[in-house]
């Protein structure tokens, strides 16, 4: 004989499971701890900290021609 299935209680365990499945990608997409949202952005602001360190200071160079402006050239 086949085995008697309670269809509220399986409709039910088929809902768990779809809102855990569904929990559970929420967590990997959206869920981090506040400890490590907080070490993530300190060690974001230590590396442009490290870079901004690392940057060449080019003086009077104009970035976007790659010449020497003059001071007589720069209008406030």
């Amino acid at each position: 004989m086949a085995e008697l299935v309670n269809l509220r209680t399986a409709r039910k365990r088929a809902k768990r499971r779809e809102e855990e499945s569904r929990a559970a990608g929420n967590r990997l997409a959206h869920g981090q701890a506040k400890s490590r949202r907080k070490s993530e952005a300190a060690e974001r602001e230590k590396a442009r900290r490290n870079l901004d360190g690392h940057r060449i200071d080019r003086g009077g160079v104009d970035e976007v021609t790659s010449r020497e402006t003059l001071d007589r050239d720069r209008r406030p």
